[in-house]
């Protein structure tokens, strides 16, 4: 029932190229930092990440981009990565663009085996009818559409059928774990982490805090150690290593900006 691992570079050894991957975090808050830069030193490609965004330039997922190691991302924001947009619109980096709510939901119905899910975001738009680019050329032409998905009307209101996303690693960054895999996001990190938990085949977690078995109230468990294969357990260091995104700051004490 142990599940730490030694480091970090242990836990994603076997993460082959190709792999489909989930990642947790929203923007730069709550994101597996240095499960994310061991897969950077360890020369993986051709990588199929699922996230709500790609990073920025130079951290998070970022990263990864900046080596050209993604070959196609999953998300709902390109953001503040111009490295990401650049890709896309090139034709180096195909891209599936989804409504946040919808890839929150389709991670969600993923961990609960749940095939797929009808839902009214993005009826009547090219997210249903078709025709969203997936792959540019490098001209900037569309050289891949999206298809059409099914539709279907229940009490009078449209639907769109969305399938549930199932991927082969996950990786995600919790504030509190157990040697079980129990995991305790605080505040806003409990973003997408616990629907990627849930989501990947297995899932590695790297975790700020320690603690024995039982030293986590079961009502405070955001994530149960049924999902999580693998514990990480950060260095005070690694714990400590957060960036903003975007900084802002206002005028202290009544000062005019």
């Amino acid at each position: 029932m142990d599940k730490v691992w030694g480091d970090a570079a242990e836990a994603v050894a076997d993460i082959p190229h190709g792999a489909s991957v989930a990642v947790g975090g929203f923007g730069l808050n709550g994101i597996p930092q240095v499960l994310i830069g061991a897969l950077v030193d360890s020369g993986v490609d051709e990588l199929r990440v699922v996230s709500n965004n790609c990073g920025v330039d130079g951290w998070g997922l970022g990263m990864l981009l900046s080596q050209h190691r993604i070959a196609r991302v999953t998300a709902s924001y390109v953001g503040e990565n111009k490295e990401f947009e650049r890709q896309f619109l090139t034709g180096e980096l195909e891209v599936e663009l989804i409504p946040q709510g919808t890839l929150a939901e389709r991670l969600r119905a993923g961990g609960a085996g749940i095939p797929a899910f009808y839902t009214p975001a993005g009826v009547g738009t090219p997210v249903a009818e078709g025709g969203m680019p997936l792959r540019h050329a490098a001209d900037g032409s569309v050289a891949v559409a999206s298809e059409p998905k099914e539709t279907r009307m229940f009490d009078g209101v449209e639907y769109v059928l969305e399938r549930g996303i199932r991927t082969d690693f996950a990786l995600v960054r919790a504030s509190v774990g157990d040697r079980h895999g129990n995991l305790v996001f605080n505040k806003a990190t409990r973003n997408f982490n616990p629907l990627t938990a849930a989501a990947g085949r297995v899932t590695i977690a790297e975790v700020e805090t320690l603690v024995e078995p039982g030293e986590i109230r079961p009502e405070d468990v955001h994530t149960p150690g049924v999902f999580v294969q693998r514990v990480v357990v950060l260095t005070p260091e690694q714990a400590a290593d957060k960036r903003i995104e975007r900084r802002t700051t206002r005028p202290a004490n009544g000062e005019e900006a």
